[in-house]
């Protein structure tokens, strides 16, 4: 697994989700990637998922329950699943001063 870690100073902003393979959005299926500064944490309480690298290094994460994975700015990725999971998503971005 990626072992990034996620900056000092930064803060929540937003969490979205439990998500299962129901209710994912699907754009998370999708490449895309954060916007620059924004951080993502996604924790994973049941099942796995896969996150796939999109950024030309062919990397790929499995996480199992219970799992966290820091997902950093502006680098491609998405999520492929085959069972039943349960996932959220915080959004980090820089703490007001």
């Amino acid at each position: 697994m990626t072992n990034w870690s996620t900056p000092e100073g930064f803060a929540i902003v937003r969490v979205i989700g439990p998500f299962d393979r129901e209710s994912l959005p699907r754009g998370l299926l999708a490449e895309h990637r954060l916007k620059p500064d924004r951080w993502g944490h996604v924790r994973l309480s049941q099942g796995s998922v896969t996150m796939v690298w999109d950024d030309g290094t062919g990397r790929v994460d499995h996480l199992t329950a219970p799992g966290e994975l820091i997902v950093p700015p502006q680098v491609s990725h998405h999520l492929e699943f085959a069972d039943d999971f349960r996932l959220e998503i915080a959004f980090l971005e820089r703490a007001a001063a």
